[in-house]
C-alpha cells in the first residue's frame, strides 16, 4: 500500500505542528500535483522568498517534501524543484493515542519513519 502510518505521539505530534502551520501547509499544497522552484512556490502563495527556503528546509527535515530535480537555468544556477511528499493525511486524536496517517504523494518515494 501506498501510506505510511504514524501512531506514536513523540513521531506524530512535531510531524502534526509542521502541518498545522500555514506557511508549510501553503507550501505542501503548491507542491503537491507537480514541483516547483521555492521561487515559484514564494510566488503563488504571495510569501517572503527568505521564509519559503526556510520551511522548505524544515518540511525536507520533516521528510515532508523532497528534491524531485535540479536544472541549470540559462546562467549555470542550480534550480531546485521541490514536491511534497504526501499527497493526504488522516489525523486520529484518542485518549492516549495520536495517529497519522499520510497516503504518499508518488510511490517511488519512500518516506522515512
Amino acid at each position: 500500500m501506498n501510506a505510511l502510518t504514524f501512531d506514536s505521539h513523540d513521531v506524530a505530534m512535531p510531524l502534526l505542528q509542521e502541518l498545522a502551520d500555514g506557511v508549510s501547509h501553503r507550501i505542501i499544497m503548491s507542491t503537491i500535483d507537480a514541483a516547483k522552484t521555492a521561487a515559484q512556490v514564494s510566488a503563488e502563495n504571495s510569501l517572503p522568498l527568505s521564509s519559503t527556503y526556510k520551511k522548505i528546509k524544515k518540511l525536507q527535515e520533516a521528510g515532508l517534501l523532497s528534491v524531485e530535480r535540479i536544472e541549470l537555468d540559462g546562467k549555470g544556477r542550480k534550480v531546485v524543484y521541490y514536491r511534497s511528499r504526501v499527497k493526504s493525511m488522516e489525523f486520529n486524536l484518542s485518549r492516549d493515542q495520536v495517529f497519522l496517517h499520510f497516503e504518499r504523494n508518488d510511490a517511488r518515494i519512500s518516506l522515512k519513519s
